[in-house]
């Protein structure tokens, strides 16, 4: 028998050309399966690019884009003289229970095909969106937390209201008011389990299949999987210093039924929606009846002058849907967040929400309404305000006096900074590389529709100590 060029062979890997899902996706899908489940072992030799387009029918380019995704994401290797391998050693992350790889994509009946965010939140450095947890007043709140369990009604025991328990909604619409410009009565106020769940509800309750939105360019991940899961065409629309190109995204789409836009600072370029732009997308809601949705996510976190007031505050017409959560000023495993809608939305979304899941969790509402009542909230903030500025200089500073090929722009707002990398670097590849060595830094090419000129890595700051940050970039110089 003649000896095969390569060391096992590829059974039971399928493509379907009419799934949908890019045949180049397809295969490199079953090939980090076969990997994750043990079926290619680390060190086997794969077969040859072309070898393998052959067996599959399918064009070697194919094979070469599936090969070359999984090298950056580091399963497999290439071996001088030897082709192309298993890698010996995986990055334990990739082989954690319930953890999904960079740039996964998840199928199942009624399910999209949906490209996920790459991991984030397992505490390293420089994990974008991670809070300050070492400096959050856990005695504090545990304090409140049992006052409210001591001298709680039976009522509170109950399933609970699903627009959100009455004294927290009247907190947040305060706090809007008085903080963000936010126009808004306690009755538009709708509490939810985090801005996912917020999006989930709109894109389902508001679009059609098949309707269009003008989407940022770069733009959120989160809020991309909410959109294609809904079924909805999304319409890149190129960002800038002034933030998203409006009239690009008007022309290309008029009839767009909405637009989501992360206005007071963009994700994750960290730029600001300006006024006229601001303007221009009120008034092209209200001529075409579509929907505006407002992600707020982490305003509170401005670091040149006073925060900037909510585009939400200028609609004259009720188009604007206004989201954010606490997962980011507080901490993630609060799991709260809200929706202010217009007033003939709420009854629909209080449906929809007792549907999804019933209510937020009554008791832990009521300990965040003690902490907002008593005024720890804004003061949390400010003090956090302040703690970030100073992680983001010594971040800054520790990039700036290490030997990295990394232009980094000093964030005004926010809670990580973009450093781009020279032209021709896989930020991608450098980014799985990173994470083998304990280095959480997110690529900032994912957040594109298409590759951008430069790539570049989102390095979080709010959640990382001096030592953690000294010790992050010194791990990164191995790297690189």
């Amino acid at each position: 028998m003649a000896k095969t060029a390569y060391d096992t062979p590829l059974t039971g890997l399928t493509l379907d050309p009419g799934s949908g899902v890019p045949l180049y996706r397809q295969l490199q899908d079953g090939l980090r399966r076969a990997v994750l489940e043990g079926r290619l072992a680390a060190g086997a030799r794969l077969p040859s690019t072309r070898v393998l387009a052959e067996e599959l029918a399918v064009s070697r380019n194919t094979v070469i884009a599936a090969f070359d995704q999984l090298v950056a994401e580091g399963y497999l290797e290439g071996v001088t003289g030897s082709g192309t391998r298993v890698t010996a050693t995986l990055p334990d992350v990739y082989l954690d229970a319930g953890q999904a790889p960079p740039d996964a994509v998840f199928q199942g009946p009624g399910l999209t095909a949906v490209q996920a965010e790459p991991a984030a939140g397992r505490g390293a450095a420089f994990a974008p969106g991670m809070p300050a947890l070492d400096a959050f007043p856990h005695d504090l709140w545990r304090r409140l937390g049992n006052r409210v369990w001591r001298g709680a009604e039976p009522a509170l025991f109950g399933y609970g209201e699903p627009a959100g328990y009455g004294p927290l909604r009247r907190a947040v619409a305060a706090y809007l008011s008085s903080a963000r410009g936010v126009r808004c009565a306690a009755g538009q106020v709708i509490i939810v389990s985090g801005s996912q769940q917020a999006l989930d509800l709109t894109a389902r309750l508001l679009l059609e299949p098949g309707a269009a939105v003008l989407f940022e360019d770069p733009g959120y991940m989160g809020a991309r999987g909410v959109l294609t899961q809904a079924r909805a065409e999304l319409v890149p629309v190129a960002v800038d210093e002034q933030g998203m190109d409006v009239g690009a995204g008007v022309s290309a789409r008029p009839d767009a039924a909405m637009a989501y836009v992360t206005p007071s600072c963009q994700y994750p370029l960290g730029g600001v929606l300006s006024l006229e732009r601001r303007l221009e997308l009120l008034d092209w809601a209200r001529r075409s009846g579509a929907w505006i949705v407002e992600d707020d996510y982490n305003s509170e976190y401005r670091y040149a002058g006073r925060p900037l007031p909510a585009l939400q505050g200028l609609d004259e017409t009720g188009r604007v849907i206004y989201m954010s959560s606490f997962s980011k000023v507080l901490f993630p495993a609060l799991r709260l967040g809200y929706l202010v809608l217009p007033s003939e939305l709420v009854a629909r979304f209080r449906v929809a929400r007792k549907l999804t899941d019933g209510a937020a969790p009554t008791l832990t509402q009521a300990t965040l309404t003690e902490f907002m009542a008593e005024g720890h909230f804004n003061a949390h903030v400010r003090r956090m305000r302040k703690l970030y500025m100073t992680r983001r200089d010594t971040l800054v500073a520790a990039l700036q006096n290490a030997p990295l090929p990394l232009q980094a722009a000093v964030p005004d707002s926010g809670m990580h900074l973009v450093a781009r990398l020279p032209r021709g670097r896989d930020d991608r590849a450098l980014s799985a590389a990173a994470l083998a060595a304990g280095v959480e830094v997110s690529p900032l090419s994912v957040h594109y529709e298409k590759q951008p000129a430069r790539g570049g890595l989102l390095f979080g700051f709010a959640g990382f100590d001096a030592a953690a940050i000294a010790a992050g970039v010194a791990r990164l110089e191995d790297v690189i």
